[in-house]
């Protein structure tokens, strides 16, 4: 049966991930509420002009947990995206401490002031493959029931945030839905690779830049694109089950230097390369190919956007 839903926060609602699920929910429904949780105005202008009314944003450290646990009484949601984490997985090696307080604590705040409150909101927790980190090649395509082996101190408070609404889950009652999604283009966060070799090769198309600048290019993943990713997120909340866990990814599997030389083949410019020891981690995922059977099972979600289609987006973005 379809779920419907009146009122929606979302976390993290002016990054990239959060700025994009608003579009595509006021896209496809006239008669939802958007609010949004924000710390950074980077898309706030943006939505704000586009969508007006239609969105109430409330400008809120998911650490102040009284404020938190206010607004939310306040609002009273049906549905809740939880997308609000710093994701920089190069950055987490740096400053791991900052990196894990802020996804942690955050994470603990928001479920523990939904539970007290008595929220019966439906709740998408939008978790990562970075949970899975480092895998054999006997256990791909990774399932659901893979053991976590975090990689990074991102994919660490993941882990935790993931392992966290299991327990509210099973011990609490919380409507909770837990998505692992795979890579995906998101032109908005110019620190994924994707995006930093699209960036670039748009800067030297410009003469900006001389070399394109990259890191491990030996990592195979799936891709899909953004439009696909918003899509699945949304479904899930339509028809998703309460308490399962769902691996979401494309069904285009490629190497990163694959996916670096198609974008490449779309550029008009000759691109040189360079290798940045700088961008590398001190760990990185080799295979992040997913099982995804079962949320297309639950959900009947397809992808539809060609890897083509989705590679000269995310140039003519940056164009």
């Amino acid at each position: 049966m379809i779920r419907k839903f009146k009122k929606c926060l979302i976390t993290g609602s002016t990054g990239s991930g959060g700025s994009y699920m608003i579009e595509h929910i006021l896209e496809n429904n006239n008669n939802i509420k958007i609010y949004g949780f924000y710390k950074s105005k980077k898309y706030y202008t943006f939505l704000k002009k586009k969508y007006k009314n239609r969105i109430n944003f409330f400008k809120l450290n998911l650490l102040n947990k009284n404020k938190l646990s206010k607004i939310l009484i306040k609002i009273n949601p049906d549905l809740i995206y939880h997308f609000a984490s710093d994701a920089d997985v190069r950055k987490s090696f740096d400053k791991p401490y900052e990196i894990i307080i802020n996804n942690t604590l955050s994470t603990l705040n928001l479920f523990e002031s939904l539970r007290i409150g008595s929220s019966k909101a439906l709740i998408i927790l939008c978790s990562t493959s970075e949970v899975y980190g480092v895998v054999s090649r006997k256990d791909v395509p990774i399932k659901e029931s893979q053991l976590f082996n975090p990689a990074s101190p991102y994919a660490v408070s993941k882990s935790f945030q993931d392992l966290l609404a299991q327990m509210y889950y099973r011990c609490y009652g919380l409507k909770i839905i837990i998505t692992r999604m795979f890579s995906y283009t998101n032109a908005r966060r110019d620190n994924l690779f994707q995006s930093a070799f699209a960036k670039q090769i748009s800067d030297i198309e410009k003469g900006k830049k001389k070399y394109l600048k990259h890191g491990n290019l030996n990592s195979v993943r799936t891709f899909m694109d953004i439009s696909d990713a918003m899509n699945a997120y949304w479904l899930c909340a339509l028809y998703g089950k309460i308490g399962e866990i769902y691996n979401i990814g494309g069904n285009h599997i490629l190497s990163v230097k694959k996916f670096l030389k198609l974008l490449i083949k779309n550029s008009n410019s000759y691109i040189k390369t360079k290798l940045d020891k700088k961008l590398l981690r001190k760990v990185d995922v080799t295979m992040q190919i997913p099982d995804v059977k079962k949320f297309k099972k639950d959900t009947g979600w397809k992808q539809k956007i060609s890897l083509n289609e989705s590679i000269i987006k995310l140039l003519n973005y940056y164009r």
